[in-house]
């Protein structure tokens, strides 16, 4: 297929060619190891933005858009981990930032982080994971959860229209987020977040979850890494078009056995800990608490 090119100049950073494709990164700072982020399902690199200037502080530090999201070139979604992980090896060699890596992932960043870390176990220095897409979370849920859950498909949740209240809803969640963020970036990055688009490419890279979760079941253990992962346990506002309807004390069971999952991930390393956050929830956290992801970063480059 032809691929489409990204729809606009981002506020910063630029774009690099990787193979057929122009990929959206920016870069600050200088040093080793490099702290490279990894967004979620749907979101930008630029969410990350706060969190990345102050690590910049620190080393090299590298925010980036996968294709077929944010302000990289247009895919056909879903793709693959190893695409994903080919692809930001390839961008980082074409940047010149060198290996080794801190690699922070989000969500469904966090699930392309640590198979990164198995494939190329002698490229990666650490793992900060925040929130992470994990292969056994749904069989440490609660049944009654996991088929609430099941019957929400994220390839057919956004409709072709969606009402204003429902776009104003989210444009006031963002606002209120990054309030404090530098308008250059957030009034770009909060009318994308609120775009049919990028709503949808959410729904579009998680389709293929289960295929995902087999990729990193099936790439070996975990190399043995300092990894700090990061837990939200708050009720998510973002959420709330997932979350509608499902009691409160369900989703207080989720938290708990969200809590054990990662607890047990940070576990499967001899240098592990898992960091419980009750202020944030799980779209929320990179926002509401970049404090608690750069303390993470700041005590993994000092291991």
């Amino acid at each position: 297929m032809q691929h489409q090119a990204a729809e606009a100049t981002p506020p910063v950073g630029r774009h690099y060619q990787v193979r057929d494709r122009r990929l959206f990164l920016h870069r600050s700072g200088s040093g080793s190891p490099a702290v490279v982020f990894l967004p979620g399902a749907g979101s930008s690199g630029m969410d990350g933005f706060i969190v990345q200037q102050r690590a910049a502080e620190l080393t090299t530090s590298v925010l980036y858009d996968r294709a077929g999201t944010g302000w990289s070139d247009r895919a056909e979604l879903p793709r693959t981990s190893t695409q994903v992980t080919d692809e930001l090896r390839e961008l980082l060699r074409v940047v010149g930032v060198p290996a080794p890596y801190l690699l922070v992932g989000h969500s469904l960043g966090g699930l392309y982080a640590r198979h990164y870390a198995q494939r190329f176990p002698d490229e990666v220095a650490g793992l900060v994971l925040v929130e992470p897409e994990h292969e056994d979370y749904d069989s440490y849920m609660p049944k009654e959860l996991n088929e609430l859950y099941q019957a929400w498909d994220p390839g057919e949740a956004v409709p072709d229209e969606l009402p204003d209240e429902i776009i104003q809803f989210y444009r006031t969640l963002f606002a209120r987020e990054m309030a404090d963020w530098p308008e250059e970036i957030r009034e770009p990055l909060i009318e994308r977040h609120v775009s049919l688009e990028w709503l949808k490419i959410g729904g579009q890279e998680a389709a293929n979850r289960n295929q995902l979760h087999d990729e990193v079941r099936n790439a070996g253990p975990m190399p043995d890494v300092p990894l700090i992962v990061l837990t939200a346990t708050a009720i998510d506002p973002f959420k709330e078009a997932v979350t509608q309807g499902i009691p409160t004390s369900l989703l207080q069971e989720e938290a708990e056995a969200k809590t054990r999952l990662y607890t047990a991930l940070a576990e499967s390393v001899a240098h592990g800990e898992n960091r419980v956050i009750d202020d944030a929830g799980h779209v929320s956290v990179i926002f509401r608490r970049p404090d608690a992801v750069l303390q993470a970063i700041q005590d993994l480059l000092g291991s």
